[in-house]
């Protein structure tokens, strides 16, 4: 760290104690003084530095007790909406939305899939018609995490019809508080009610809340899902045996009733597939320092949900009956997902979800062999036809 940023950190430091100071007090003073992403130019949190900068501007920070930036309810504003912000908005548009995302005033969620348009992300019906100053949006979406909680939402709606569908998209920031908005439940496998539905009746959006052209959406939202699958499949900080891998070698080796020989070569493998895909994430997140997200995401995405999947199945094996308890299968609004606070038969039921969110594991692999391997892509017989005239 250069003498004038460590100054700068200490400073912080020294004018707000992160042990007196109120959390969103503290993350306002970071985001001021350029803390905040130093990699950012100055007045949008950031300094004008390499992106290098700010893991040891974090170190430092979460070392004193400082605050997360975005707190733990905004993992959406900080890992999808701000470096779409960061990279598509115009200056106005960082001043406007950048330091209360930072802060946790306000919380995003993403209003993208629909019950016709998952995997299929260029499908969707959610209209947004022009009038005047803003756009009027009708639609449904669903999947939608944290929309209970969200003031904000990232929006992708069509604008125009009459074109193929990836080119009538437009991407919108979309106040979530106003008239217009329900939110749904939508109850899981797990019994929780993590995720919703949310229907947009009338809703307007100042024309100056859009991100990038119009039916320019497609190219901004990419640039999201990129960084929401570098979000899921590599999560920073992640120790050796972190995650839910360490919560089988703990019980492995904590309780001698449960070892049997017969998996000692499976939880091996498993460790060791657990270790790769931990430095994997390193080095890709080590690399996204450099520039903006790109297709390798989706590998390390495919990767996490996999192993997720096949550690919580070897672990309820391991634990026999016993695995299949459960605390509690009421109805709750969760307010994070805590694969690691509870029991294995919550990990196993959870899992299930994770080769679906965040893009599915089976259109992920074509983003691998179309985008980095460079192998032809499947034959597409509505590439060049108005989105108007395809079968829905």
């Amino acid at each position: 760290m250069s003498p004038d940023l460590d100054a700068r950190v200490q400073a912080l430091l020294d004018e707000h104690d992160p042990a007196t100071t109120d959390p969103r007090d503290f993350l306002g003073a970071q985001y001021d003084s350029g803390l905040a992403w130093v990699y950012l130019p100055q007045g949008f949190g950031g300094l004008g530095l390499p992106r290098k900068a700010q893991e040891r501007v974090d170190a430092r920070l979460t070392a004193a007790g400082a605050p997360v930036g975005g707190t733990v309810k905004n993992f959406i504003g900080m890992g999808m909406a701000a470096p779409t912000i960061a990279a598509f908005g115009t200056d106005e548009q960082r001043r406007k939305f950048l330091r209360p995302l930072f802060t946790g005033e306000h919380v995003y969620c993403q209003l993208f899939s629909e019950p016709g348009a998952g995997s299929d992300l260029a499908g969707v019906a959610t209209r947004a018609v022009r009038d005047g100053d803003d756009w009027i949006v009708n639609g449904q979406k669903v999947w939608t995490s944290m929309a209970q909680h969200a003031q904000m939402a990232i929006l992708v709606a069509r604008t125009d019809p009459t074109v193929p569908k990836h080119a009538g998209l437009t991407y919108f920031l979309c106040d979530m508080t106003q008239p217009g908005v329900d939110v749904r439940p939508l109850r899981q496998i797990t019994g929780e009610a993590e995720f919703n539905e949310v229907f947009l009746t009338d809703v307007r959006v100042p024309d100056a809340n859009r991100l990038g052209a119009v039916g320019g959406g497609w190219r901004v939202a990419t640039t999201t899902l990129n960084n929401e699958r570098v979000a899921i499949g590599s999560r920073p900080g992640v120790p050796r045996e972190g995650g839910i891998i360490g919560k089988v070698t703990d019980a492995w080796r904590d309780d001698p009733g449960l070892r049997n020989p017969a998996m000692h070569d499976e939880l091996m493998r498993l460790w060791v597939d657990a270790e790769v895909l931990r430095l994997a994430g390193e080095r890709l997140r080590q690399q996204a320092v450099a520039g903006q997200p790109g297709p390798e995401g989706a590998g390390m995405k495919i990767a996490f949900a996999s192993l997720a999947q096949a550690i919580s199945g070897f672990e309820l094996e391991l634990h026999a009956e016993s695995g299949l308890h459960y605390d509690d299968w009421t109805m709750r609004r969760t307010e994070v997902v805590d694969l690691i606070g509870r029991e294995p038969g919550y990990r196993y039921l959870r899992a299930r979800g994770n080769s679906i969110e965040g893009g599915t594991s089976e259109i992920l692999r074509n983003t691998i062999s179309e985008r980095i391997l460079g192998l032809p892509g499947e034959h597409r017989v509505d590439k060049d036809v108005p989105w108007k005239d395809l079968d829905r």
